[in-house]
């Protein structure tokens, strides 16, 4: 799975390794009150595609009673994840995990979290992600997709008309997707709610069956 690194390096010399990605301190606040609805009372979150780290130690210093468990398939992302999350013992290094792939290294969790991936990566992407929650998850358990989706019947913002037509010049196989095709495309899964959220961007939540 390809994806654009939205992030910069950290200035501090001795925290190189950290990236830095703006639009984290934009929309943390309302995907963390979100989960807060959502999440289960014990257990681990995996977080698919955790990019630079921000999001899961925010989240993981919010919700202290839960077990993180970040991934990224890309080697320096996990190096900047581990940097974020050093010293949070709620939170476990971050795995090399392909969202496209058959085999992913974890055989449990009791949530799944995947921020801004979507519209960043291949379809099968997207589909490796639901068939891999679809295996982790017991009856009940919760995947939360969160990004600028398209909807039918709803007009496409602006912005994320242009962004969509970046992102397919950067790659072809890139942009917005079909937010009723995708919930169909999640076999094993029943939708539970869309919650808008801020810069034209949806929280999906789907319960496993």
């Amino acid at each position: 799975m390809t994806r654009p690194a939205p992030w910069i390096a950290d200035e501090a010399p001795s925290e190189m390794s950290r990236r830095h990605a703006p639009a984290t301190l934009r929309n943390r606040d309302a995907i963390a009150d979100l989960l807060a609805t959502i999440l289960p009372s014990s257990g681990t979150v995996l977080e698919v595609a955790s990019g630079s780290g921000e999001h899961c130690a925010y989240f993981a210093e919010r919700f202290r009673h839960l077990l993180w468990q970040p991934s990224d398939p890309d080697s320096a992302a996990r190096a900047s994840i581990d940097a974020w999350c050093a010293g949070l013992t709620n939170v476990h290094p971050a795995l090399d995990l392909d969202a496209a792939s058959s085999d992913w290294p974890i055989e449990s969790a009791a949530a799944i979290l995947c921020i801004n991936m979507v519209h960043i990566s291949p379809w099968p992407a997207t589909l490796g992600l639901l068939a891999g929650a679809a295996r982790l998850l017991r009856r009940g358990g919760p995947i939360v997709l969160y990004g600028p989706y398209r909807r039918v019947g709803f007009p496409t913002a602006p912005s994320n008309e242009a962004f969509d037509a970046s992102l397919k010049e950067r790659d072809a196989r890139w942009g917005l997707r079909d937010l009723d095709g995708m919930i169909q495309s999640a076999a094993g899964f029943v939708p539970e709610s869309i919650v808008e959220m801020p810069a034209n961007n949806h929280s999906v939540v789907l319960r496993r069956i």
